[in-house]
């Protein structure tokens, strides 16, 4: 499927029936700015800081973050190889890797931390891979819905062998589909989206997100910048960090996703915008910014291994690239690769 050449960058749902799909879920892409849009308007106004703005006003409206240890419990839909799986554990494991080189993953999250509760707890630090579910037979299909990525988290939390266990509270279920599998929106829309389940449907209501796989349909849309669009052909293609454009290009979208879960799991915590079933999170408001100086169509500066590889943080023991994050006590956008900390 080839990506229509002109898309709007914040990229929001508001759906009116579930006939057709799940309401206020959000999604990103990760790739340029190509013309002038709403996130444009407000980092018109920046100062020193990357996306700084007066205009910007992200405020907590009293719902629930995930204040207790947070456990990723992650559903690989299709199939995978072992090394891709590794790449995305290892960036999930090294998100509380306190010890890892700077800039790091887990410094990346301290901005992440600094978000509270209405009883001013911070989201945890701590972030651990928790049990998981192979869907090697596409159980629901290759093509799916909105609605139909609910019910392949039932599937995961109901099977009657080893079925992931239920933790509304501090669990975050991370739904990764194949390269081989279309979702609705994909490539066209989005990269990656969260919402919650509905007990309706699952039984329960979970924190939740999904992000696929774009190497076979839309790389230059979604693994940007280690692919490029096809109608940009002048731009050259960074190297990726791990080896794998698809997932290289995933490693951003999922970070983007989390750190939503965290600071607004139920879609009624931290967002600007005056509209709940619109609200522009903490990852959209630093909507490819990866470095200082990002901003438009310019990811910011970025660091380049001597293998030739792009990345701007470290984890455990691999390379990534991961956009920046919204931090409210300063009100600019913020990532451990910033050259003036």
């Amino acid at each position: 499927m080839n990506p229509a050449p002109h898309i709007p960058v914040l990229l929001v749902f508001t759906v009116f029936s579930l006939l057709c799909a799940v309401p206020s879920v959000f999604g990103w892409r990760p790739w340029p700015h190509l013309k002038p849009n709403s996130s444009d308007l407000l980092y018109d106004g920046s100062k020193k800081y990357e996306g700084s703005s007066e205009f910007v006003h992200l405020r907590y409206h009293m719902g629930p973050v995930l204040t207790a240890n947070i456990t990723v419990h992650t559903i690989w839909y299709g199939r995978w190889e072992k090394s891709q799986k590794k790449i995305i554990r290892e960036f999930i494991n090294s998100i509380s890797a306190e010890r890892s080189s700077h800039p790091s993953v887990a410094g990346w999250w301290k901005t992440v931390q600094l978000y509270t509760d209405q009883t001013g707890h911070n989201i945890s630090r701590t972030v651990v891979l928790g049990e998981e579910k192979n869907d090697r037979f596409y159980s629901h299909g290759k093509s799916l819905t909105r609605l139909s990525i609910q019910s392949v988290i039932k599937s995961a939390v109901t099977a009657r062998s080893k079925p992931l266990p239920i933790n509304p509270k501090s669990g975050l279920y991370l739904l990764l589909t194949a390269d081989d599998v279309y979702v609705q929106d994909f490539c066209g829309n989005v990269c990656g989206f969260h919402y919650f389940t509905f007990p309706s449907i699952v039984g329960y209501t979970l924190p939740y997100a999904w992000v696929g796989n774009s190497a076979k349909f839309c790389p230059g849309v979604c693994a940007y910048p280690f692919a490029v669009p096809e109608y940009m052909p002048g731009l050259k293609p960074r190297k990726s960090p791990n080896g794998d454009v698809g997932v290289d290009g995933m490693i951003s979208v999922i970070g983007h996703e989390m750190a939503e879960l965290a600071s607004n799991p139920l879609v009624n915590a931290w967002y600007a915008g005056g509209d709940p079933t619109a609200p522009v999170e903490i990852a959209d408001l630093c909507e490819g910014i990866y470095g200082t100086g990002g901003g438009g169509s310019y990811t910011g500066q970025l660091l380049e291994g001597h293998d030739g590889a792009t990345y701007n943080m470290n984890g455990i023991r691999r390379r990534f690239l991961v956009q920046w994050l919204w931090n409210h006590v300063v009100s600019y956008c913020t990532g451990p690769n910033a050259l003036d900390q």
